[in-house]
């Protein structure tokens, strides 16, 4: 994944259609927002009125009523802005919901050679932080600019009709102060990247250090990483302290060029009051709405750069909604066959990985698996046995051949529905955070507890889950940190179970486990394979040998196949592995 260095402002306009539905609340939004900007203008008006009306003609009355009209329309703005603050608030949080349910709802549909190639903690970063961008940017700064703008515009015109000669001059003075501030900020945003930098690396290193603390103490690293870690903290000081200092001096220049220029407009305005061409109030008011004018430029000034650091986050996020999948349903999807027997045909199948265009993981590959029948792959690493079990589950499509079940090619079928009667148990299980009740719902998230529980039996695995300290609802971690091996491979083999798959494929889900853990899972995959069409992936002995017939692949080839016995007297590479490997789980 590649985006342009800087993203034109337009990649913005797609996202609009986000904010079709809540039409009404724009509106309302829109209306307090000019409320809000016409009540700080009217605050100039109140200073005049009350300079002029009030302090300069010594009338009290008059200074009751200018000051009960300002302090109404201060409510007034003040009601107003937060109603806006509320509303546009709303709407970029509801944006960023939508955002982020349709972009996770579009990722689900992909293939997972797409979260390869591209990395998924990538993908996880688009999803969350430039959404989050997205969200300042429609919830708060949009709104800010179009206040600003507004204020500004109508700052601008008081001004003129107050006094174009004083207005002429703040207009050519604007860009002498605000210029330098601009640049100081960018200054200070670019050192705040850095800093923010710094610190995410603070974290990525903490985060790593923690989730290994038994490699990184096994191998007594604790000085070497307290080292490491504070090096990274005293390069996290020196860029804040960088940032601060700028921050200092943007700070101070704002205020030297503020005061300045509010002392120059003070210094003419005076000598105009006193030449009788501009009344106390109206020197009062023309400051007020200069100093608007300034401000609303340096903030319009500073949404430009959130515009543009959004319109690279709706880069990214349109492109993940514009990627398509390889993998998808026909238009017109057949229905599985019912009932499905589970016969399972590879005909004269061949398939490279993308990135490996030219060289085959499966070549030519014709093989039946007839209803009910248990069939080993065995070969050594690399030989093409995962690939296959990939094909099947249609993660990907071959480059030649087909494969088919109960004689259908499985392109003619929904993905969804395919996977719908397939199982996969793998090597190392994969938890999600939550109960045991969660992990094993999985495979059918409608289940009652009943059956969950009868295939948490059926997997061997009841009686360890009973002996938790919450029984079903013990909450195992991410990942199912808590348990073992074995106790993770039994709940992934119930939550299979549960599924009640007409094909299964186990990919080597004994070959990390210790003697006593195997067999129990062995136990429970013979009742979860008992009337399946099973498809295993096996390196342990006691699995192969009770298999109907045993697949032996060779880089990316059937090389052989057959029973135990007969494999042992026709084929070499099958004694080889037998006295390798096999033997081993003996």
């Amino acid at each position: 994944m590649t985006t342009s260095s800087r993203a034109h402002p337009r990649l913005l306009l797609p996202l609009l259609h986000f904010l079709k539905p809540y039409k009404l609340r724009l509106l309302w939004a829109a209306i307090a927002l000019v409320v809000a900007a016409s009540g700080v203008l009217l605050l100039g008006q109140g200073l005049r009125l009350v300079v002029d009306r009030g302090f300069a003609s010594g009338d009290a009355q008059w200074l009751n009523w200018a000051l009960m009209g300002t302090l109404g329309v201060v409510a007034i703005m003040a009601l107003a802005s937060a109603c806006r603050f509320y509303l546009v608030s709303w709407i970029g949080e509801r944006l960023a919901a939508d955002l982020r349910a349709q972009v996770f709802h579009h990722l689900l549909t992909l293939e997972p050679e797409y979260f390869f190639r591209n990395g998924a903690g990538e993908i996880q970063s688009r999803l969350t932080a430039d959404t989050s961008v997205l969200q300042s940017l429609f919830g708060s700064s949009l709104s800010m600019a179009l206040r600003n703008l507004l204020t500004f515009i109508g700052a601008v015109l008081l001004l003129l009709m107050t006094s174009p000669w004083l207005t002429l001059m703040v207009m050519l003075g604007i860009p002498l102060t605000v210029v330098p501030v601009i640049w100081f900020g960018r200054r200070v945003r670019r050192l705040s990247r850095s800093s923010q930098d710094q610190v995410a690396e603070l974290g990525r290193y903490a985060g790593e250090a923690l989730q290994g603390i038994e490699t990184l103490q096994a191998f007594h690293h604790e000085a070497e990483d307290q080292k490491q870690y504070g090096r990274r903290v005293e390069e996290a000081f020196v860029a804040a302290r960088a940032r601060i200092f700028q921050r200092a001096l943007l700070t101070g220049f704002a205020l030297l060029v503020t005061f300045t220029a509010v002392g120059i407009i003070l210094w003419q305005g005076g000598h105009d009051v006193l030449a009788g061409r501009m009344s106390p109030g109206e020197l009062t008011a023309f400051v007020f709405y200069a100093l608007i004018a300034a401000g609303a430029i340096a903030a319009l000034a500073e949404v430009a750069g959130e515009v543009q650091r959004a319109a690279g986050a709706a880069e990214r996020l349109l492109e993940l909604l514009a990627a398509q999948p390889t993998i998808a349903a026909p238009e017109q999807p057949l229905a599985l066959p019912d009932p499905l027997a589970g016969r399972v045909a590879f005909e004269q199948v061949t398939f490279a990985y993308p990135s490996r265009r030219d060289q085959p993981a499966v070549e030519d590959i014709s093989v039946v698996l007839q209803p009910g029948e248990r069939v080993a792959l065995v070969g050594p690493s690399g030989a093409g046995k995962s690939s296959l079990l990939k094909l099947l589950l249609r993660f990907y499509d071959p480059l030649a051949g087909r494969v088919t079940l109960d004689g259908v090619d499985i392109k003619h079928f929904d993905p969804q529905a395919l996977r719908s009667c397939l199982a996969l148990v793998a090597q190392e299980p994969v938890l999600f955070t939550g109960s045991a009740e969660d992990n094993i719902r999985y495979g059918r998230p409608e289940a009652s507890i009943e059956e969950i529980r009868q295939a948490a039996a059926e997997a061997q695995a009841l009686d360890f889950i009973e002996a938790l300290p919450q029984g079903m609802q013990t909450w195992l971690g991410p990942g199912g940190v808590q348990l073992s091996g074995g106790q993770r491979q039994r709940l992934a083999i119930a939550r299979a179970l549960l599924c009640n798959p007409r094909v299964l494929l186990l990919d080597e889900a004994t070959s990390a486990l210790d003697a006593a853990s195997e067999q129990r899972v062995q136990a429970a995959l013979d009742r979860l394979m008992q009337g399946r069409t099973s498809l295993v992936i096996a390196h342990r002995f006691a699995t192969v040998i009770a298999a109907d017939r045993i697949l032996v692949m060779d880089q990316g080839r059937l090389v052989a196949q057959g029973t135990h016995q007969e494999l042992l007297q026709t084929s070499a590479l099958y004694r080889q592995l037998a006295e390798l490997q096999f033997q081993q789980g003996r």
